[in-house]
Formats: structure tokens, C-alpha cells, sequence
């Protein structure tokens, strides 16, 4: 895929919201996000503040502690409600969990629309504005095998993900990935029961920088042959390779994200590829599908063929890998998180 983010921006807000109003006068909108330190996330917030600033729409964001923070969350809904929002926008730290307290959203009259990361079932809320996360680590599995080539039958890999739950957005990259690579999924609604031999194990980083510093260092002393790092984001990406380092070794690590931190670490060899999203792209949308719900009480429709609506996916790597299409760092830092 080839985009400019204006084109990302305009064509993906003609096909889903062809008449947004210009101004939603006295329309509240609430974002809550899994984090507000988490980079990812930060570039959401921008997208939606700014957008609401250009549509006229107040704006409240909310964000858990840690990522995991499912009672920070719920407490969020509650207020978003007590407020009088039309709608809400939310990363679900327990997509499961949260379902309950949606559901009090939308009977109260709110529209919801889960960002990046699909409720379980999808359909608890009301529209879902997402990068394909499957196909996100179907690309990176699939470069890692062309990358290793005949050695990818022998690869030791290091499964780094996001937690204990299994929140849908994990269980979505871990599968994508082993699918990618030519790994047998078993059941692929979880992540953890593969039987293949080349998964030395299965760590949770809570997607920050020291969490994957400590699954790295895990792994490791379970096998320090592992030549192969999985990791649910970038953050963890980090921490994976402060591991490796401090105890000598190399792997190639592939991740999922495309900020800028993580990108300029593609370019650096930190990273050999990432699969990169579009926070603010997402959250943009959704502010002005909000205003539109405000308008005329009209709903966002998903992706033909799909069940949610996909914002796109780019493979970023410096080491294009035959069959596999990808754009480089450069590229890359040009359009990261558009």
C-alpha cells in the first residue's frame, strides 16, 4: 500500500461520512484510551482534538493508569454518560469485560465506537474503526519467514504480548503473525496453545518498554538461542532489544505500531519490520462520525467485507522481502500514524 495521509484522510472520510456537518453545535464526545503516556495513544487524542476543534464538538479524554486499567475505563463510560456525550470513542483494555458497560452507553443513547482494538463480540459496539490487526501481523510473519528462508525451519521464536485477557487486538497480531510465518494456529480466537516447537514461549509486556525487557530477559533463560522476537507493539520492541543486547545476543524482531520512535528504529536495524497504523486517521473519523450521529442519527457502516472499517496497514522495513509488499523508514516516517 502507497498513501499520503491526506489521501488516507480524505478518501477513507468521503467513503464513510459523505456529509459530516460543518459544525456540531452543543455535541459532547468523550476518547478513552488504554493510556495517555503511550505514544500510539497520544497521537489519537491529536486526531480527535483536533478534529472536534474543526467540527465545534467538546471534547473530554479519559485514559487508565496503565494499559490493563479496565476500572479506570468503566468509571470513564459512566461519566461520558452522566455528562450527556452523544457518543464515545474507546481502545478497550479488557475487550471482553468492557462489553457490560457499553451496553449501558448505548441504551442510554450514546453512540460507541471502539478504536484500534474490536470489542468481543464486535458488535457490542456500534461501529469499529481499526487497522486490519490480523493482516498487520500476517505481514510481519510473512517477512520474517522470507527473511530467514530454508532457516525459518529452524527458527527459536519469542512470543512478546500484551496480556494475561487477551484482549482482541492481541490475540489478532499473535495469530496473524504465526499464520503469517507458517505456523499452526491450533485455535486461533487465543494466543498460548500452538504446539510447534519453534515458540520457545509466550511472555505479556503490558506493551510498555520494561515489560518487554523482562519477557526478553524470560525467554531467554528459558532458551538463549532465540533468533526470532514477536512483539504485540513497539515499546516492547525496545525492551526486547535491551535484553538481547545486555546478554549478547541478536534476533530479528518484528513488531506492530509505526510511530516514529519505532520507525526510526527500523531505519537504525532495532527493528527489522513493523506493520504500521493510523491512530489519528481512526480518531478523526470517529469525532465526525459522532457529529453525524448528532446531526441525523446516522450510524458509520464498516469496510465492505468486513465487520469493521479498516484505516490501513503498511509493512515499514529497509529489507524488502520478495513477495512481500513494503515500503521503506523513509516512507515510513513520512506518513507514521497519519
Amino acid at each position: 500500500m502507497k498513501f499520503t495521509t491526506k489521501a488516507l484522510l480524505g478518501a477513507a472520510t468521503a467513503a464513510l461520512l459523505s456529509a459530516a456537518p460543518a459544525l456540531a453545535q452543543d455535541v459532547s464526545a468523550c476518547l478513552i484510551t488504554k493510556t495517555d503516556t503511550n505514544p500510539f495513544f497520544v497521537k489519537m487524542k491529536e486526531g480527535a482534538a483536533a478534529k472536534a476543534a474543526e467540527l465545534g464538538v467538546s471534547l473530554k479524554s479519559y485514559a487508565g493508569k496503565i494499559d490493563g486499567d479496565h476500572e479506570s475505563q468503566v468509571a470513564a463510560i459512566e461519566a461520558c454518560i452522566a455528562d450527556g456525550a452523544k457518543g464515545i470513542l474507546i481502545t478497550a483494555s479488557d475487550t471482553k469485560a468492557i462489553v457490560d458497560s457499553v451496553k449501558s452507553a448505548r441504551e442510554a443513547g450514546l453512540l460507541v465506537i471502539a478504536l484500534d482494538t474490536p470489542l468481543e463480540p464486535i458488535d457490542a459496539a456500534d461501529a469499529t474503526f481499526a487497522t486490519d490487526n490480523f493482516k498487520a501481523g500476517l505481514l510481519i510473519g510473512q517477512w520474517a519467514a522470507a527473511k530467514m528462508g530454508d532457516e525459518a525451519a529452524n527458527a527459536k521464536i519469542a512470543m512478546l504480548d500484551l496480556a494475561i485477557s487477551q484482549p482482541s487486538v492481541d490475540v489478532l497480531r499473535d495469530q496473524g503473525f504465526l499464520t503469517g510465518f507458517g505456523i499452526d494456529t491450533v485455535d486461533i480466537a487465543k494466543w498460548g496453545d500452538e504446539t510447534d516447537p519453534r515458540i520457545v514461549g509466550n511472555e505479556v509486556t503490558a506493551g510498555n518498554e520494561e515489560g518487554g525487557l523482562k519477557a526478553m530477559e524470560a525467554l531467554l533463560a528459558k532458551n538463549p538461542d532465540i533468533n526470532v522476537v514477536y512483539t504485540i507493539n513497539e515499546p516492547s520492541a525496545a525492551g526486547a532489544y535491551e535484553a538481547l543486547k545486555a546478554a549478547g545476543k541478536t534476533a530479528l524482531i518484528v513488531s506492530v505500531d509505526g510511530g516514529c520512535p519505532g520507525v526510526e528504529d527500523v531505519k537504525s536495524g532495532v527493528i527489522g519490520a513493523t506493520s504500521q497504523q493510523y491512530p489519528l486517521l481512526m480518531a478523526s473519523l470517529g469525532i465526525e462520525a459522532i457529529a453525524k450521529f448528532a446531526a441525523d442519527g446516522t450510524r458509520p457502516a464498516p469496510t465492505e467485507g468486513k465487520d469493521f472499517f479498516d484505516t490501513g496497514v503498511s509493512l515499514i522495513t529497509d529489507q524488502a522481502a520478495e513477495g512481500v509488499e513494503s515500503i521503506d523508514s523513509v516512507k515510513g516516517l513520512e506518513l507514521y500514524w497519519g
